[in-house]
């Protein structure tokens, strides 16, 4: 059993979002801790719960682990691969008696009855599992679903078993449609003929849909995808898909990043949408699911019989009772019209060492995870109900029934100057077109009235014609500024200086044609702040300008006109 120690009746508000209450929190040391992985016995099951490379890390951290004899062996790992990383090998009996069990596959409730009241694991599944469920609540046992995990939490991409999984999946499904699929996927134009490509339409773009279409895109088919999410369109286009809309207005996201149920009128114009796509596709792969619920029917036994000979149909969601009339669960159906229909549930395990690896990676660092997220205390397993991945996932704790996690709090209501700046941007009011005509009329009588004063008090008419290059050499400056990007203004400006410096020009003339020693001063000080505002100019330029400059660009050796000015 877990060496347990009592840290404290907390109140868990500090920093949860979910509503506060009193529980129990444990802690044990990794040293203390030790994980069983037993063997999967379910039929078709190949995957293993964890790998010698998950085991390494496990083990690196102090937690024994032991594993079934040959339990990794369908996966192609052996009991010397886990020896080897410090693992011992058990029998079927004594890797229940650990303190935490390690699982893919649901356990029996003859497995159940082997965890007694300690961990588990797995996936659990427990809207649709009540009886597994109730055995390990009458045991006082401490469940983790792996299947329950917040998808919406970004931290808790690392452990999401599902998307790792469905990811294997969707790549497959292509792979075992195009196994079945009697021409090529990619077109090809040969002098023995032409080829046409492959067309494949994929219902469902979550994790495992997406794959599909990245897979079938690669293989060089003519890819097309469809999902209730509108959301998802952006990520098939960019994949190179071509994502079909139904001809009704209805949007299907729902909570926790899962499509949810549409209403019958929205059906029956999907039905009309893919009763056409059925006729003009080669290959469709449907990923099409609810959680805690039968999967929807979205290809009828109508449509697949509409459907050219030699075409295939991979269903996903075989398992939950098939997103296709035809499927049968576990088992490759031809139509009479020579349709294959694939229902395989065994997708992940026909790559079995890659899902054990990437399922047993999203297992280990939830386990790392159980306490030092948000404890902060390294090296100790900690289940602590503010943590907000370990909270979603914790189906029982000590027999309490913990599933579902409550709900966060709703986001507080806007107040009313948010309400009205909402309102003011969803209804701009209209466009008022003669204010830039009256400012600039305003902008005009202004600057007509300045110069007919300054006019007015000029000395003579050389100040007059100095004064009026001066102010329009001001408005034509500030034009310019104001027309360049900001994000160009460090390097205009530092042009701008260079050229100004120009100046440099009339002090150096005011030097040599001066008799006062006033005027002589001033040129000179006027000539050498500008030659300063020159070269500055020129060398901040310079160094922006080599920012943007690429390995393999020529040398310059601009100061080599250097040589000419100098000795002219």
């Amino acid at each position: 059993m877990l060496s347990r120690v009592i840290i404290r009746n907390a109140s868990l508000s500090h920093g949860s979002k979910y509503p506060p209450f009193s529980l129990r929190t444990f802690a044990t040391a990794y040293t203390d801790l030790s994980i069983g992985v037993p063997k999967e016995n379910f039929p078709l099951e190949k995957r293993v719960a964890a790998t010698p490379e998950s085991v390494s890390k496990l083990v690196k951290s102090g937690i024994s682990v032991e594993v079934e004899s040959n339990a990794g062996l369908l996966s192609h790992f052996s009991d010397s691969d886990y020896t080897a990383v410090g693992a011992t090998i058990g029998t079927s009996d004594s890797v229940f008696l650990k303190d935490i069990t390690l699982k893919v596959r649901p356990p029996t409730l003859e497995e159940a009855e082997k965890i007694e009241g300690r961990t588990l694991l797995s996936y659990v599944y427990p809207g649709q599992n009540g009886e597994l469920v109730d055995k390990l609540k009458e045991q006082k046992a401490t469940v983790f679903a792996m299947d329950c995990i917040p998808r919406t939490l970004s931290r808790g991409q690392a452990f999401d078993a599902l998307s790792s999984q469905a990811n294997i999946s969707g790549y497959r499904s292509v792979l075992e449609a195009s196994n079945e699929f009697g021409r090529f996927f990619a077109g090809q134009m040969t002098a023995a003929g032409k080829v046409p490509p492959a067309k494949v339409l994929v219902l469902g773009t979550g994790v495992a849909g997406l794959a599909a279409i990245q897979t079938a895109k690669n293989m060089g088919a003519i890819v097309r995808a469809f999902d209730v999410r509108p959301v998802t369109k952006e990520q098939v286009e960019a994949m190179g898909g071509q994502f079909l809309e139904v001809d009704f207005k209805e949007d299907g996201s729902g909570s926790g990043g899962y499509a949810k149920e549409m209403s019958p009128e929205w059906h029956a114009a999907a039905a009309r949408l893919f009763a056409d796509q059925c006729k003009e596709v080669d290959i469709i792969i449907t990923t099409a699911l609810i959680p805690g619920r039968q999967a929807p029917l979205m290809i009828t036994k109508e449509m697949v019989h509409s459907m050219k000979s030699g075409s295939v149909i991979v269903d996903l969601a075989a398992e939950n009772g098939g997103n296709v009339g035809t499927t049968v669960k576990d088992e490759k159906f031809i139509t009479p019209n020579g349709v294959t229909c694939i229902g395989y549930t065994d997708l992940p395990s026909r790559l079995p060492t890659t899902s054990s690896s990437l399922y047993a990676n999203n297992a280990q660092k939830f386990i790392h995870s159980i306490g030092p997220q948000t404890t902060k205390e390294k090296g100790i397993y900690q289940i602590d109900h503010a943590d907000e991945a370990v909270r979603g996932m914790l189906v029982l704790e000590d027999g309490a029934m913990m599933w579902p996690a409550p709900l966060p709090p709703p986001p507080p209501a806007p107040t009313q100057a948010e309400l009205d700046a909402k309102e003011l941007a969803a209804n701009p009011p209209p466009p008022d077109y003669k204010a830039p005509f009256i400012s600039g009329s305003k902008n005009a009588l202004y600057l007509g009235g300045a110069c007919i004063g300054m006019g007015m008090v000029a000395p003579d008419a050389a100040f007059s014609s100095m004064f009026t290059t001066f102010a329009l050499s001001n408005i034509i400056g500030v034009q310019v500024v104001l027309g360049v990007a900001h994000s160009l203004h460090s390097p205009l400006m530092a042009v701008t200086n260079a050229i100004s410096g120009t100046t440099a020009l009339g002090g150096m003339h005011l030097v040599a044609h001066s008799n006062s020693a006033a005027v002589t001063a001033l040129g000179a000080a006027a000539t050498t702040l500008s030659t300063v505002n020159i070269v500055g100019g020129f060398i901040v330029s310079g160094k922006m300008l080599d920012m943007f400059k690429r390995p393999d660009d020529p040398p310059e050796y601009y100061h080599y006109y250097g040589v000419p000015s100098a000795a002219t």
